[in-house]
């Protein structure tokens, strides 16, 4: 296993084939033509032991159907994830059998759109249609919140800052970047914007939470319920090593390879990209940067220069599995962690070609399919031992940046702050200083003013120290907002907005900070070190590229995020004997005072929904016990 910034999960099985001429494009399947025809002769010749098999799963599909159909009835809502589970695996097995029945017919109807004139007037009225539909969007969303417009000109400030950057203005292929750009749009419309995209996200979340929290059964057994309650090691670190653990299983069991060749065949016919790379930064939505390139390592070797700089950037632009197990325990919101994640990956693929297009000639475009092996263990069990202690060092790694980065942080602010104090300048810190520097770019993502200090501090801190550390005070501030803490004390933020929370949490995902250059040209010089003056050449541009991806998706995010759920009935709230300082609490309270007015020495009088109520008086003096104002002098 390579040796990572505290990011990699299990290493991953190294691809090896005997294909003399390694071009490639990925096939729906994945799977190599002439090794289907095989397995295909091998069933034939095996024809006399189908008849008990299939009567065997016939005899488990009918079980199933049964025990599926008291599950609904008995309690349906109790049911839900097995039905979501299920329907999965039926639009799994209908795409099969439509594809196996009735995939010649369909190539033989879309002929006629490979039609040259055919093909060029289809691109320019979805061009059209696009750029239309995108204008009369925001003419018609940004008229309630026009903040939004801000996040949309950050995507326009990005992508002309890398175009100015780009290695060959000429050679960019607008194609993929509209592609790219256009399907990280949509995709964050489904999940933000629209409830059954957000249920479902939020579900899927929700289902993980749960999923994580099973690792408390083996971390308590090991160190009691004391540690694992009150110390971060022992609640943070045993989460890699379960999920660890579990991607080993699902590798072996090659459900990660057959969502990872989906994504990738996906992205390839949209974007037009090669096989090679395309598979690769799909690959990282599911493992770190030093694995996802195993993926693809018979073909390292004669990647371009623009090939390597998209899986660089890919790996710079996302997370692994493993460690966003860890986030969430940070108490980092899950469903958005998935949806940066896999919105990263089209964008990643479009910066990488807008920053360094291709201008040689890539040897991955002849047809031939690729198949991703399993892993390499004997059974299941043994793949679960060799995920667990792989991961081992991931969760050594993990716990020695915390410790140097915030001690290294520590020293650098006690220097800074010692340099400032011999010029009269108090407080001077790391955080301050990437405050001032990053607040601009933190503005034209949409974060409000008055939270730009505080996350252009944490976006600083991501690129110049570690993503952990980052999101580590990116749940401080939430825990502070939850706990309802003031929002300021002493003139000093306490917390940020709800808003500012889901900007900053995808403008951190990602593994582009400084740290991961040596990562990413050590994982890769040690699998084709022929190559380390390429590899050398390029990753500085695929990290601002990778960096810039995880901005831009902050910037979607910014244009697309409004306000969830039904805002707290606080007039009823406050009609209750409330003790506990909660954001409801916070919120509530501060609206009363807000409507509250004094009159010398008469008792308050208040206004708005408090106005004629017999328990405002009341509901004050109980807010007053809690937070500090004018109005309870």
């Amino acid at each position: 296993m390579e040796k990572t910034n505290g990011r990699e999960a299990i290493a991953l099985p190294t691809v090896e084939t005997g294909i003399e001429n390694p071009g490639l494009e990925l096939t729906e399947e994945g799977v190599n033509p002439e090794e289907t025809r095989r397995n295909e002769e091998r069933g034939q010749s095996l024809g006399d032991g189908v008849g008990p098999s299939t009567h065997q799963s016939s005899k488990f599909c009918s079980a199933y159907a049964a025990y599926f159909l008291a599950a609904c009835i008995l309690d349906f809502q109790r049911a839900l994830a097995l039905f979501i589970l299920t329907c999965l695996v039926l639009l799994v097995l209908v795409h099969r059998f439509l594809k196996r029945f009735f995939g010649k017919n369909l190539t033989r109807c879309l002929k006629p759109f490979k039609n040259s004139c055919l093909k060029l007037w289809m691109k320019w009225v979805l061009a059209g249609v696009s750029l239309v539909g995108l204008i009369l969007w925001l003419a018609l969303d940004t008229a309630q919140r026009p903040e939004q417009l801000i996040s949309f000109a950050g995507i326009c400030m990005f992508i002309l800052i890398l175009f100015a950057c780009s290695k060959h203005h000429s050679a960019v292929s607008w194609r993929t970047v509209l592609w790219g750009l256009g399907l990280q749009f949509v995709f964050g419309i489904l999940v933000i914007r629209t409830d059954p995209g957000y249920n479902a996200f939020q579900w899927l979340g929700d289902q993980i939470q749960i999923f994580l929290n099973y690792t408390v059964a083996g971390s308590s057994f090991v160190f009691g319920d004391m540690l694992i309650e009150n110390v971060f090691a022992f609640q943070a670190l045993p989460i890699i090593l379960f999920f660890g653990c579990v991607m080993s299983i699902l590798y072996y069991l090659g459900l990660v390879q057959w969502v990872v060749q989906k994504i990738a065949w996906f992205l390839q016919i949209t974007m037009g990209t090669t096989a090679t790379e395309t598979l690769a930064v799909a690959g990282n939505i599911f493992v770190g940067m030093t694995e996802a390139p195993l993926l693809i390592r018979p073909y390292l070797a004669d990647l371009t220069l623009s090939e390597i700089h998209a899986v660089m950037t890919g790996g710079f632009a996302t997370i692994s599995g493993t460690v966003f197990g860890a986030y969430v325990s940070f108490g980092i919101d899950a469903s958005s962690l998935i949806s940066a994640s896999v919105m990263a990956a089209p964008s990643a693929l479009a910066l990488s070609k807008l920053v360094y297009p291709e201008v040689e000639e890539s040897k991955f475009k002849n047809k031939e399919g690729v198949k991703l092996p399993r892993g390499k263990e004997k059974n299941v069990l043994e793949a679960a031992s060799n995920g667990a202690t792989d991961a081992v060092g991931l969760a050594t790694n993990v716990a020695a940046n915390l410790i140097a980065f915030l001690a290294v942080l520590a020293f650098i602010n006690a220097t800074l702050s010692w340099l400032g104090e011999l010029v009269d300048i108090q407080g001077l810190t790391f955080q301050v200083i990437c405050s001032y520097i990053l607040r601009p770019v933190v503005f034209m993502m949409g974060v409000e003013w008055a939270d730009c200090p505080t996350v252009a501090e944490i976006v600083g801190i991501k690129f110049f120290t570690n993503e952990f550390v980052a999101y580590q005070q990116l749940s401080e501030y939430k825990n502070k907002r939850l706990s309802g803490v003031e929002e300021w004390i002493g003139g000093e933020k306490q917390w940020i907005s709800v808003r500012a929370e889901i900007i900053t949490t995808f403008s951190l995902c990602g593994f582009a900070n400084l740290s991961s250059i040596g990562i990413t040209l050590g994982g890769l010089t040690s699998i084709v070190p022929h190559r380390k003056s390429d590899l050398s050449k390029v990753v500085v541009s695929a990290l601002f590229t990778g960096a810039c991806v995880s901005l831009i998706s902050a910037c979607v995010a910014g244009i697309l995020y409004v306000p969830r759920g039904a805002e707290t009935d606080c007039v009823s709230f406050l009609n209750t004997s409330f003790t506990n300082r909660t954001y409801e609490t916070y919120v509530c309270c501060r609206g009363l005072f807000q409507s509250t007015s004094l009159n010398g020495t008469n008792p308050p009088s208040f206004s708005g929904p408090w106005q004629d109520k017999e328990f405002s008086a009341i509901a004050l003096a109980n807010c007053c016990e809690l937070y500090t104002n004018a109005v309870c002098t």
